[in-house]
């Protein structure tokens, strides 16, 4: 076909025909309208959400904030740079000098002259609109002004209360950024506007300004210098949330010497300093000279240089240098005793601890119970046992990292390490049919005891199967909410779903939803609007959405609560709990500030990080820079219906309180956490390891001392661990020393600054309970040469003993070994070290128990197949050599006593006259097994069958104890003398 080109032929070259123009502007409006319906469409879906969940109370209250907010700022940023504009051309000179700036500038002005009015609109608008953005985002800031709660302290250095720190002093802060922002935004466009209109001027003969232009502007630089002023008054309380560098603490906060002493009386002379100079420019258009408030700028800014620089600079050269500990001193206390307080660790208890380097069997007694429940499964190992053993089917898994909880009562509670049966869509043929309405769910908990294995090394399940049975009863096992469970399903309806494979007949049973939760997708628009949030057409059109679906996200517990409460930092680790016929998620919440005064600031992600941060995945508030902390909220999650419940816990806590003023009704009170939930409770990690990161310095509480800094901890680095991370805290059941029982607690451990020993224990009571939050520090004295944990370590690789065996356990590099949680407990006036050694085999899904480590003191170290074993040989010289005393029984706190030979154990026969229940007749009959079965564990050195008959023991007496109160009192004619009473008698007596 012949090129259409030369002489003859001439390209149309015009305006697009009508057709062209219609279709332009079509597509245009479909696109703004599309966009539209973008913003549109996550403004609903989320206050759909927030209805679902019933918490649009939240919604609503963040909503018109910010609307307001963004309307009074926004529209008071554009009236006062509007009113600046038209003031400036108002002011213009009514002839411009004739002149080459202003014959160039002409044109600008004809150019604008039809459109001024619309100019001064749109620029003020535009400037509105970014200004009220921007203050749209201190929503919270706001929030916490209007509902500030008394902290009933007062700081050390104003006297005021620290409510005004936390609360208002960032309120005022934002203000006044405000009004500098519209101070200078004013001073420049009113300048430019003086400029194109020739107020000012750059060349030509005469003025170069107006007497318009400088009274504007002069009065403009006026305020501004005011403003400064009102800086430089607010800076003197913000020394006392100042942050920076100290005696090696990053984030120390609050003033020293050369603070209170130079620059808080250098903030103050400024301040009139600045007074006077504004003065001085608001006389300016009456005095027609500048002079007089340039003089004065140019000495406020010496000023500044001279007295608020040179000034402190000399001061700490000539008098804190020489003789810095005398003159810093009374700040670092106040910095101590601040941190200490605002962290919650102020009543932390430490005590000098000499831990021997043996025992003996009467040290060893009230210890029995922390022995017995020595935690040998690790939840951070074995996640792949319980999803070899228990996973049922490919489209489930459990978490990386299992939880540890208390199950039981009696003598049947103890330490057991839990985790649910989540829905793993990996496992599946992945489709949009499969992912979003087929598999929706995970099935049932898996639950085994914290301090056995069977034969094989193998967990051993209380709760198990598919569904699960066991120790737990009858519960909602159908888990819609997990810490895994990360995408949206669509459930009800005539919907489907697969529920599970029953393991009889290999079919899958099926299942409706029938919750409460979700958003029903029956309306067409929420349809749509949804198709546009998750980006997916065929929500508008699948069949497979019936009349009654709805849809469910925003399904992992900690974005469930994080989303109904944004003022609270949530807790890495949400644990499951069975209770009431229900799994729900536990999750606890904290809140924060960094406007407490001479309180030192840490970085929660930093403080919080361990060598189980990879597998967790999750930091707390990563970024965050706070010094105050307080584990205020403990919320929970159904897994079923996604019901969120928050409790307040901390009820002294004025930032809840704050937070509760400005959104009522979210935060339900104390009292109301169900009965059977409270056992499950327990104290947070992140808590425990942002306190124990400051106590490694704030443990610390003499000023001279704290500043010698001789005597700094730091978290020892994870021996049984790769990424060179710190060692995780442990929850485990320990009796300390200045206590009579044993107690569930989180524990951790100290090594000095740079060196491996032991520096000190650390263990905080987490059952909830009259001592809950109590932190109890065993520091160990300078001659006690107790190995830290990298030690322990070492001590047991370089056993050649041990070495041979760990050669045979790999079996020529076949296997791999994984050491388990390095335990450390104080037993027996000691320190007992425990390690459970899991082993691999070549192409096993999963490790197995095979041998325990257990040191204690320097030189007794055992490498056994069994617990029991391994502490029969480190406590081989506390064997009893004589018929041992009676033990106390397990959490009454009673002193042992030396009961005569026991009786045999046989029926009790009453009184005459009098009738004994089969309630009593059973407890101590209970009881005087338990006592001879102690006894037999005892002689033999079973240290964890001593441990369990002791803590059956004293359930059977307290049994005995309930029986007697309910009926008529009988007089045994036989009873186990050798017994104590849950009273501190030998005997039970009725």
């Amino acid at each position: 076909m012949p090129e259409r080109s030369g002489p003859g032929f001439r390209r149309r070259v015009g305006p697009p025909s009508r057709r062209a123009r219609v279709a332009l502007l079509t597509l245009g409006v479909l696109a703004v309208l599309f966009l539209l319906f973008v913003m549109f469409a996550g403004f609903w879906t989320d206050w759909l959400w927030f209805r679902s969940v019933h918490y649009s109370s939240v919604f609503t209250t963040q909503l018109w904030t910010k609307i307001g907010l963004f309307a009074v700022f926004g529209l008071l940023m554009a009236v006062i740079v509007g009113f600046n504009i038209w003031l400036a051309h108002r002011l213009r000179p009514p002839l411009s000098a004739m002149s080459v700036e202003q014959q160039s500038l002409d044109r600008y002005r004809a150019g604008l002259a039809p459109f001024k009015r619309w100019a001064l609109i749109g620029i003020s608008l535009v400037i509105g609109l970014v200004a009220g953005a921007a203050a749209s985002g201190q929503w919270r800031t706001w929030l916490m002004w209007t509902n500030a709660t008394s902290f009933g302290e007062k700081d050390a250095q104003f006297g005021m209360d620290v409510s005004f720190y936390a609360f208002d002093l960032p309120f005022y802060e934002f203000v006044l950024g405000f009004a500098f922002s519209a101070v200078i935004v004013s001073l420049l466009t009113s300048a430019l506007v003086h400029y194109l209109y020739g107020g000012l001027r750059l060349q030509g003969p005469g003025r170069r300004a107006s007497a318009g232009a400088q009274g504007h502007l002069a009065v403009l630089l006026g305020v501004f210098v005011l403003l400064k002023a009102v800086a430089y008054w607010l800076d003197r309380y913000a020394l006392a949330v100042k942050t920076g560098s100290y005696k090696g603490v990053s984030g120390w906060t609050g003033l020293r010497y050369v603070d209170a002493n130079a620059f808080l009386p250098a903030k103050t002379i400024l301040f009139f300093v600045a007074i006077i100079c504004a003065v001085l420019f608001f006389l300016t258009p009456i005095r027609r000279t500048w002079a007089p408030a340039l003089i004065g700028l140019g000495l406020m800014v010496l000023s500044a240089v001279l007295i608020g620089g040179l000034y402190p600079a000399i001061v700490q050269q000539f008098q804190v240098k020489p003789n810095e500990q005398a003159k810093e001193t009374p700040y670092i206390q106040k910095n101590i005793d601040a941190t200490r307080q605002a962290y919650g660790i102020a009543d932390a208890q430490t005590v000098p601890y000499s831990p021997q380097g043996s025992t003996t069997a009467d040290a060893l007694k009230p210890d029995a119970q922390t022995i017995a429940d020595i935690r040998l499964l690790d939840p951070n190992i074995v996640s792949p046992t319980f999803q070899s053993l228990e996973q049922q089917r490919n489209y489930y898994a459990f978490p990386s990292t299992l939880d540890v909880d208390r199950y039981g009562t009696g003598t049947g509670k103890q330490d057991t390490v839990i985790g649910l049966r989540e829905l793993d869509l990996n496992g599946v043929q992945r489709n949009w049919i499969n992912d979003h309405f087929k598999y929706t769910h995970g099935y049932g908990a898996v639950v085994a005891k914290g301090n056995q294995v069977d034969d094989r090394g193998q967990p051993v399940f209380t709760e198990s199967g598919l569904p699960a049975t066991g120790s737990l009863g009858d519960y909602e096992q159908r888990v819609y909410y997990g810490e895994k469970t990360t995408t949206y399903s669509i459930v009800g309806g005539s919907n489907k779903e697969i529920d599970y494979t029953d393991p009889k007949t290999g079919q899958n049973a099926e299942y409706t939803y029938s919750g409460d939760s979700g958003v029903s997708l029956s309306n067409p628009i929420t349809r749509a609007a949804y198709a546009v949030r998750f980006a997916e057409p065929q929500i508008l059109y699948a069949g497979a959405i019936t009349d009654g679906a709805k849809v469910i996200y925003n399904r992992t517990p900690k974005e469930r609560v994080e989303k109904v409460a944004p003022w609270l930092s949530i807790d890495a680790d949400p644990y499951p709990v069975v209770q009431d016929g229900r799994v729900v998620w536990v999750l606890d919440g904290y809140t924060t500030s960094d406007g407490f005064p001479f309180s030192s600031k840490t970085t929660l992600g930093a403080a919080t990080k361990d060598s189980l941060t990879n597998q967790r995945g999750e930091l707390l508030a990563v970024a965050n820079q706070v010094n105050y902390i307080r584990n205020s909220v403990k919320a929970t999650v159904d897994a079923y219906t996604g019901e969120v419940k928050l409790y307040q816990w901390d009820e002294k806590d004025p930032v809840l309180k704050t937070w509760m003023k400005a959104f009522p009704g979210t935060v339900e009170p104390k009292a109301d956490i169900p009965q059977s939930l409270l056992p499950h409770l327990r104290y947070p990690q992140d808590m425990f390891k942002v306190q124990r990161d400051l106590l490694g310095q704030y443990h610390v509480t003499d000023a001279n001392s704290f500043f010698n800094g001789s005597d700094i901890w730091q978290v020892p680095v994870d021996p049984t661990s790769d990424t060179k991370q710190v060692q995780p805290p442990y929850y485990v059941t320990v009796r300390m020393p200045d206590t009579n029982a044993a107690s569930f607690s989180l524990t951790s451990t100290f090594v000095p600054n740079q060196r491996p020993n032991l520096a000190a224990f650390m263990a905080v009571n987490a059952d909830p309970g009259d001592d809950y939050g109590k932190i109890r520090i065993l520091k160990m004295t300078g001659e006690s040469g107790a190995p830290g944990p990298g030690l322990v370590q070492s001590k047991f690789n370089s056993r050649q003993e041990v070495a041979s065996q760990i050669t045979l356990l790999k079996s020529g590099g076949d296997s791999e070994l994984e050491y388990g949680n390095l335990l450390t407990l104080p037993v027996g006036n000691g320190l007992l070290n425990v390690e459970p050694v899991y082993v691999r085999g070549r192409g096993a899904k999963y490790p197995t128990l095979q041998k325990v480590l257990a040191v204690y003191g320097d030189d007794n170290v055992a490498f056994e197949n069994t617990l029991e074993d391994a502490l029969k040989k480190v406590f081989s010289g506390a064997a009893p050599a004589t018929t041992p005393t009676a033990p106390s029984t397990a959490g009454n706190g009673t002193t042992p006593t030396s009961p005569a030979t026991p009786t045999p154990t046989g029926p009790a026969t009453p009184a005459p006259g009098g009738t004994i229940s089969p309630e009593l007749q059973k407890a101590l009959t209970d009881a005087g097994k338990a006592y001879n079965d102690s006894q037999t564990a005892f002689k033999n050195g079973d240290w964890v069958a001593y441990g369990n008959a002791q803590k059956a023991l004293g359930d059977a007496l307290k049994a005995a104890e309930a029986a007697r109160g309910a009926g008529p009192a009988p007089t045994p004619t036989a009873t186990p003398t050798g017994a104590a009473s849950a009273s501190g008698s030998p005997s039970p007596h009725p």
